[in-house]
């Protein structure tokens, strides 16, 4: 999808504020509320971007964070499919250098993140994973605009 000057713009005001509503974000873009709310359907709709919360995973009882490496023996999108699957991952990206794909998993203990890497290591095609458990979030950030 090709976005234009008033898709970037909106794209932009709602990383500010991604509550603010249509009467407001309307005339920010210069367009009515009717026509902007078809306009963020329409990028919602084409997977252009997504409205969501943003959560602390340590305020809701998640205490592990840990970002897993993985070598995969054979093709990598069966394997990276299979690691989108599990619940407990929520971040899935195929990758170049020492690693094939890298994963999040967030757990609710230590407990709870081995039985996930138990899964993660079951699953055909994975050689190796390497763990790299978080001990402090330092900056996490979505607001890197459209440029």
């Amino acid at each position: 999808m090709k976005l234009d000057d008033t898709d970037k713009a909106i794209i932009e005001v709602l990383q500010d504020d991604g509550r603010m509503p249509f009467s407001t974000l309307g005339p920010r873009v210069g367009l009515s509320p009717p026509a902007v709310r078809q306009r963020v359907l329409h990028l919602i709709e084409e997977g252009v971007m997504q409205v969501v919360a943003v959560t602390d995973p340590t305020t809701l009882g998640f205490t592990v964070q840990a970002m897993v490496g993985i070598e995969v023996e054979g093709p990598t999108e069966p394997v990276a499919g299979a690691l989108a699957a599990i619940d407990e991952v929520d971040y899935v990206v195929v990758v170049t250098g020492r690693f094939d794909v890298l994963i999040e998993i967030v757990a609710e203990d230590s407990e709870a993140l081995m039985t996930s890497l138990a899964t993660v290591r079951s699953l055909p095609g994975v050689r190796r994973a390497e763990i790299f458990v978080y001990l402090r979030l330092e900056k996490q950030t979505y607001n890197w605009g459209t440029r």
